[in-house]
């Protein structure tokens, strides 16, 4: 059974917010109590935050879909609704955040970090915060808007000292259970580590942690074996140690063209060219490895490689090793820029969110974006004639006619409000007169009930077709 997840796909949706409530107030010997319809509360966000207690994203790999509550509706007697309940999710230190497309989102580092990846819908307004001088008692009310939803990658990259890169059976695991009180898997077979193994060192005042990679082979940077897998478990080790192995049974390998293979590798993988290196001679117990390493040794230091000749069944020459990695583990730390304590980091909205823009994309056919006027879709209920009214009179307000009539809009030309997967379309009626003189009962609004002037050249259109029968195929333009 896997124990050990280092990437998942994670499908995430925020809670949508509650829908406004359209109630009058009843009550006896108040005839006029007005409007009391509360507000929806909001919908939960989706919040990422670092636990040390994790450290493997096995959860989301079980359970890929996660979604927060959904707020409740607002209900009468100005009650609004309760909010939806954030869903946090615990991800261990080094996660990085990506979407679909492999674009970094966030990079999750030091314990408590949080990062909302999925936004709740904002509640809508009940009929009573809706209430105005002009509009004393509306019939309708704003829904609530959905949240976020959205796919997103998670990739752990492990946060470690010391690395120890090599190919297969060259020795790491055995030398990470010596060096530090950690037990992975050893046999006498090719990849015996399939997944990272992390060991804490002590050296003297020194405490550092030292990652063991899975084997990487000829090709790990283009997939093959295990190393593209696992090679992202290197990016944040300050220290690489090649552990070469002198023993090997392969007539065909020594330990310079090994170490020539690994640095091709970890080149070719990219952004680990700025990193100490060590070397260790591993295996060295054994009489034909303390000859191989007396053999290669003057090269590897001609080459400027700092050189130890180890065993980890005698433990010879481990103690050195450790103090040295420790000497450059501390060098790379007061190198390193100062961390500061996790902060709460609060991004208010922009105060002003009217920006639009209206975009001609055909003859007779505008495209209206913004954020402003795209909610105001999305919360507008258009089975009630009142509340879309309402929506031309704040589109109207908000500048959007003008801008029409200056993009060349003229009365009956279609007009699409929002992206192309989900947009409103209508027929464009300029000069609509806002005010409670036009409204009659309420959820009604006498303006929708003039007939549009496209309608009515189509009906017009349609009408001399069958009159004249030779006009029934000809072609036209549907937005003329």
């Amino acid at each position: 059974m896997t124990t050990f997840v280092d990437r998942v796909e994670l499908h995430i949706a925020a809670g949508n917010g509650g829908h406004g409530c359209a109630s009058v107030h009843r009550e006896k010997f108040k005839p006029l109590g007005g409007p009391d319809g509360g507000n929806g509360g909001r919908g939960g966000d989706v919040i990422l935050v670092v636990d040390q207690d994790v450290t493997t994203l096995i959860d989301y790999h079980h359970r890929p879909h996660r979604g927060a509550t959904n707020g409740k509706p607002g209900a009468g007697d100005n009650r609004d609704g309760a909010h939806g309940k954030d869903l946090v999710l615990p991800v261990p230190d080094g996660t990085v955040v990506l979407d679909r497309k492999g674009e970094v989102l966030a990079d999750l580092v030091g314990q408590g970090t949080t990062f909302v990846v999925g936004r709740g819908g904002r509640g809508g307004l009940g009929n009573a915060a809706l209430a105005s001088a002009r509009r004393k008692a509306p019939g309708f009310a704003l829904l609530g808007e959905p949240g976020e939803v959205r796919d997103i990658v998670l990739e752990l990259k492990t946060v470690a000292d010391v690395a120890l890169v090599g190919y297969p059976s060259a020795g790491k695991s055995s030398l990470i259970s010596v060096l530090s009180a950690a037990k992975p898997k050893i046999a006498d077979y090719p990849f015996t580590t399939l997944v990272p193994n992390l060991g804490v060192v002590s050296a003297g005042s020194t405490v550092y942690t030292v990652a063991d990679v899975p084997g990487l082979i000829p090709g790990a940077s283009q997939g093959k074996g295990l190393g593209l897998e696992f090679l992202r478990h290197v990016e944040r080790c300050s220290v690489l140690v090649h552990v070469l192995d002198t023993a090997t049974l392969e007539t065909e390998r020594d330990p310079l063209s090994d170490l020539d293979v690994i640095e091709a590798e970890l080149a070719e993988y990219g952004g680990l060219d700025n990193r100490p290196r060590v070397v260790v001679l591993n295996k060295t117990d054994i009489p034909d490895g303390q000859d191989l390493a007396d053999m290669v040794r003057g090269d590897l230091e001609a080459r400027g490689y700092q050189v130890f000749e180890v065993s980890a069944v005698s433990r010879k020459g481990l103690k050195e090793l450790s103090f040295a990695l420790a000497a450059l583990v501390d060098e790379a730390r007061a190198a390193a820029p100062r961390q500061e304590s996790t902060r709460i980091v609060i991004r208010p909205q922009a105060v002003d969110d009217s920006g639009f823009t209206v975009t001609k994309e055909a003859e007779g056919m505008f495209r209206v974006r913004g954020e402003k006027p795209e909610r105001w879709v999305r919360q507008t209920d258009f089975n009630n004639d009142e509340a879309v009214g309402y929506l031309a009179d704040r589109l109207n307000r908000l500048g959007v006619e003008d801008a029409l009539l200056k993009a060349g809009a003229r009365e009956g030309d279609g007009v699409a409000i929002g992206a192309e997967d989900n947009a409103v379309v209508f027929d464009w009626e300029p000069t609509m007169a806002a005010g409670a003189e036009m409204l009659g009962r309420r959820g009604e609004d006498h303006r929708l009930e003039v007939s549009r002037p496209a309608a009515q050249r189509r009906r017009d259109r349609d009408a001399e077709r069958q009159d004249d029968p030779d006009r029934a195929y000809e072609e036209f333009d549907p937005f003329e």
